[in-house]
């Protein structure tokens, strides 16, 4: 992410996009009071020292370390315990990365479950019934560390979060699933990935290197290939909701990655779906006197997991990962969620892999290799 930020040049203060008003920008070549602030009750600090050259990053806050980092793009700066700046170490960025990893994998099994939820469960009910869930889950953990409410100029990107990651996304894959297999709808997964670098190229002013496009594009490109023919290449009218999930919820990714470096990944997930409480319980009570329930132990453990798997957890993790090692880079490893996706059909839906399933692999991790190592 390119510095869009500004400094207050008595102290030092670095802000990204979200710039208060009335803060000015330090001249080249000036200094700045090193360390981070911090507030109680686990509210991240949103300040950091400026670089050498006079220019500011955002800093992403750390759960956990009640350590502050300053990041430039996917790499990023860190200030240390004695305020100098310095990269971020081997082990934070491998943190980051298997921190995304997993998320990628509780996304693997969203599909698959969502198909065993509907064993049970209309796609209405299913969808409402989830978000409610999680928001329980997220609310307690946020009450009982008594996390503050969010600044009021977070709340317009949390509502984007919101609409694409906790209601958009799963309603509309959802809906996809009840005529698609989970083959051809791991397309939209495919294509997600590149989608997300470019709303990040948009909304942060990244911008990665050649390597990294043409590997990203690279693997988006085997990926498509290969889910298409595991659906026999013919589009379906689930396509349109495909498609639809996948610009929303890159758009729920891009931001909810912003965030995150502002605060830590799980409040913002959490606070996205307390924010959605006042639609998802009246959606859910009208839904379930609608369509008809069956409960079965596929469709209640379809439904658990994506609520507390899918919906939380996986998110969580995912946006520490993206706060990390930065949006476009994070986003290249769901690369291989359509692979996974494909393994847990086999697993728990009884579908069938082709040989191409090997040398896509094969390939999808060459590209995920090239876009870790491409430097933005």
């Amino acid at each position: 992410m390119r510095a869009e930020s500004s400094a207050i040049e008595s102290g030092g203060i670095a802000v990204d996009g979200d710039t208060e008003p009335g803060a000015t920008a330090s001249p080249p070549g000036s200094t700045a009071v090193a360390g981070a602030h911090r507030h109680r009750g686990g509210t991240p600090a949103e300040a950091a020292p400026a670089s050498a050259d006079g220019t500011t990053d955002a800093a992403p806050c750390h759960q956990g370390t009640g350590s502050a980092t300053v990041g430039r793009g996917a790499e990023g700066t860190g200030a240390g315990a004695g305020g100098r700046a310095s990269g971020p170490s081997r082990a934070d960025r491998r943190a980051g990365t298997l921190q995304a990893a997993l998320g990628v994998t509780a996304f693997s099994l969203t599909f698959p479950a969502t198909a065993w939820g509907l064993e049970g469960f209309g796609p209405w009910s299913l969808v409402s019934v989830r978000c409610v869930l999680a928001a329980v889950i997220a609310g307690g953990a946020l009450l009982a560390l008594r996390v503050p409410v969010p600044a009021r100029r977070h709340l317009a990107g949390l509502a984007v979060v919101a609409a694409g990651v906790v209601v958009g996304f799963p309603l509309l894959t959802t809906l996809a699933l009840q005529t698609s297999t989970t083959a051809h709808a791991a397309v939209v997964v495919g294509l997600l990935p590149l989608t997300t670098a470019l709303f990040s190229a948009l909304r942060t002013g990244a911008r990665p290197s050649r390597l990294f496009w043409l590997a990203a594009c690279t693997g988006a490109a085997a990926v498509i290939a290969f889910t298409v023919q595991q659906s026999g290449g013919a589009l379906t009218g689930a396509d349109a909701f495909l498609f639809g999930a996948l610009l929303i919820c890159a758009a729920g990714y891009t931001e909810g990655g912003r965030l995150a470096r502002l605060m830590p990944g799980w409040q913002v997930i959490g606070w996205a779906l307390v924010l959605c409480l006042p639609l998802s319980v009246p959606g859910a009570l009208i839904a379930l006197s609608y369509e008809p329930v069956h409960l079965t132990a596929h469709s209640v453990t379809g439904v658990l997991w994506v609520a507390a798997g899918s919906q939380f957890l996986g998110l969580v993790v995912w946006y520490r990962g993206m706060a990390a090692i930065g949006i476009p880079k994070a986003s290249q490893l769901q690369l291989a969620q359509p692979l996974l996706t494909l393994v847990w059909s086999v697993l728990l839906l009884g579908e069938r892999l082709t040989p191409a399933a090997p040398l896509t692999a094969a390939a999808v991790l060459v590209c995920i290799a090239l876009t870790q190592r491409a430097r933005g």
